[in-house]
C-alpha cells in the first residue's frame, strides 16, 4: 500500500465480472448471427460477413451504452457500484469488439479493391458537404480512435503516471466517442435499413443515456443544495443530513462550497468525517466499507482510520479529517479541512437516536 505505482492484480470478483461480460458478448453475437438475418432488412442472409460485422458493431454500441449508464445508476443505487469499479475492463472489451467490427468491414467492403484498404476507406466517399451520403466512416474512425486511447490508458500505470485529474479528463473522451458512434450509425447503417427495429433500439439507447445523466446531475445538484450555511455561526458549517439519514457502516457524501467532497460515516454509534478522495488514486472513499476498524477504499483496498485519516503503520498515506457537530436533528460539517494527520474525536449519536435505530 503506497502512493508509488504498484501493479494491481485481478481479484476473484474482477475475474468473475470479466467472465460474465465475455459470456454475455459471446451470447449476444451468437444470438444475433442466428436471429438477425430473419428480420434485418437490406441484409441478405447469404452475406454472412455483413451480418457478422453488424453483430460486432451493434454489440459495441450496446456495450458503450451500458458503460455510460453505469455511472448515473450507481449514484442512485449502491448495488451498481461493483459494475462501476469494473467499468474499465468493460471498456477494454468494448474496444476489442469494435476492432473486430472494423476488421470485418475492411475485409469485406475493401478487400477486393485495387486501392489499399485503408486508403480506399478514406477516399471512397468524400462528400462532406451533404447529409445524405455523408462519409459516415469518418465518425466510425473517430469513435474507434477514442476507444483505443481509453483502452490503452485504462491501466493503473497511466492513472498514476498522468495523475488522477488528467487521467479523468482524458477519459471524458468516452462522451464524444459515443456521439461519434451515434453519428456513424445514424448516417450509415440506418440510412439503408428497411426494418425499424435497429432505429428504435438506437434511439431508445441514446434517450436512456441522456435521461440518466440528466437525472444524476439534478440529483447531485439537490444534494449540493442541502449543504447550506448555518446562520448561528460565523464559520461555514454545512448540513450533511438528518440523523435518520445515516446507516451503520455507510457514508453520506456531500460536495462543499470549497469544491471538496466529504464523506461522513456512522460507525459503532459515532459519526466521523474525512475527505472522500483516496490518497492513492482519488478513489471514492465514501463508497468503501469499514474493515477491521479502518475505512477501505473500494478501488484498491487502501485503508484509513476514521479518527485521524491516517493509514495504519507501516503505511504513510493520509487524507484530511473534518470537524462535525449535531444541531438538533441535523449533522453539520465544518468546510475547513484539518491539517493532514489531525485527530478528531468521533461525535456520538444522541441516545434517543441510538435507541430508535436499535
Amino acid at each position: 500500500m503506497s502512493v508509488k505505482y504498484s501493479p494491481v492484480q485481478w481479484t476473484q470478483s474482477k475475474l468473475f465480472y470479466d467472465a460474465i461480460a465475455l459470456a454475455l458478448v459471446v451470447a449476444y453475437v451468437l444470438i444475433y448471427l442466428r436471429v438477425a438475418p430473419t428480420f434485418t432488412g437490406g441484409v441478405p442472409s447469404a452475406d454472412g460477413a455483413i451480418v457478422r460485422a453488424r453483430a460486432f458493431g451493434t454489440c459495441a454500441f450496446l456495450l458503450l451504452t451500458v458503460i455510460l449508464c453505469i455511472g448515473p445508476l450507481a449514484r442512485f443505487d449502491r448495488r451498481f457500484l461493483p459494475l462501476l469499479y469494473n467499468r474499465r475492463h468493460l471498456g477494454v472489451i468494448t474496444c476489442l469488439v469494435a476492432l473486430t467490427h472494423a476488421a470485418y468491414v475492411l475485409n469485406w467492403y475493401f478487400n477486393f479493391s485495387s486501392t489499399p484498404r485503408f486508403e480506399a476507406l478514406l477516399t471512397s466517399n468524400t462528400s462532406y458537404g451533404q447529409i445524405l451520403g455523408f462519409p459516415f466512416e469518418a465518425f466510425g474512425i473517430l469513435a474507434l480512435l477514442a476507444l483505443l486511447v481509453l483502452a490503452v490508458s485504462s491501466h493503473d500505470f497511466w492513472l498514476s503516471f498522468l495523475t488522477a485529474p488528467v487521467w479523468k479528463l482524458l477519459h471524458y473522451a468516452i462522451y464524444p466517442a459515443y456521439g461519434f458512434l451515434v453519428a456513424h450509425i445514424a448516417l450509415g447503417a440506418l440510412q439503408s435499413e428497411t426494418n425499424a427495429t435497429f432505429a428504435v433500439v438506437t434511439g431508445c439507447s441514446v434517450v436512456l443515456v441522456c435521461r440518466l445523466h440528466a437525472a444524476a446531475a439534478i440529483h447531485e445538484t439537490r444534494l449540493a443544495r442541502t449543504a447550506t450555511v448555518s446562520a448561528s455561526q460565523e464559520d461555514a458549517w454545512f448540513a450533511v443530513g438528518k440523523l435518520t439519514d445515516f446507516e451503520e457502516g455507510r457514508a453520506q457524501i456531500r460536495l462543499l462550497d470549497t469544491g471538496e467532497r466529504v464523506a461522513v460515516f456512522l460507525h459503532e454509534g459515532h459519526l466521523a468525517a474525512i475527505g472522500n478522495a483516496c490518497a492513492h488514486q482519488n478513489g471514492p472513499l465514501g463508497e468503501g466499507r469499514i474493515l477491521d476498524g479502518c475505512l477501505t477504499c473500494p478501488w484498491h483496498g487502501f485503508q484509513y482510520r476514521l479518527s485521524d485519516g491516517c493509514s495504519p503503520a507501516p503505511f504513510t498515506e493520509k487524507v484530511p479529517t473534518y470537524n462535525l457537530r449535531i444541531d438538533g436533528e441535523v449533522v453539520l460539517v465544518d468546510a475547513r479541512m484539518n491539517p493532514l494527520g489531525t485527530k478528531v474525536d468521533p461525535v456520538p449519536l444522541p441516545l434517543v437516536t441510538q435507541g430508535a435505530g436499535a
